[in-house]
């Protein structure tokens, strides 16, 4: 079983530019999604895949969703799923 995967931040469907140029070049949003894809997760323990149901969401994902609401005082899990809505350094992950 795979992980559930977004689209592409260079893909041009949902909006009139790519994602990836909306989002500036010094934002905090790109310094932690290079900081966790440097990481090995498996050595962490970050390593299971569920067997059944529907497929998990990426831990690299999360983990940059928590370090993201953690860095801008957001702890709650229900904050953090408003700003997977509707805003758009969140919507770059």
């Amino acid at each position: 079983m795979e992980y559930q995967q977004g689209e592409d931040r260079e893909q041009l469907t949902l909006y009139s530019t790519c994602l990836d140029d909306m989002v500036p070049a010094d934002n905090s949003v790109r310094f932690i999604d290079q900081f966790v894809e440097q990481l090995d997760l498996q050595e962490l323990g970050f390593n299971s895949l569920a067997t059944q149901g529907r497929p998990p969401y990426h831990p690299g994902d999360l983990l940059k969703l928590y370090i993201y609401g953690y860095m801008n005082r957001m702890r709650s899990s229900r904050h953090l799923e408003k700003e997977c809505h509707r805003n758009l350094e969140v919507i770059c992950f």
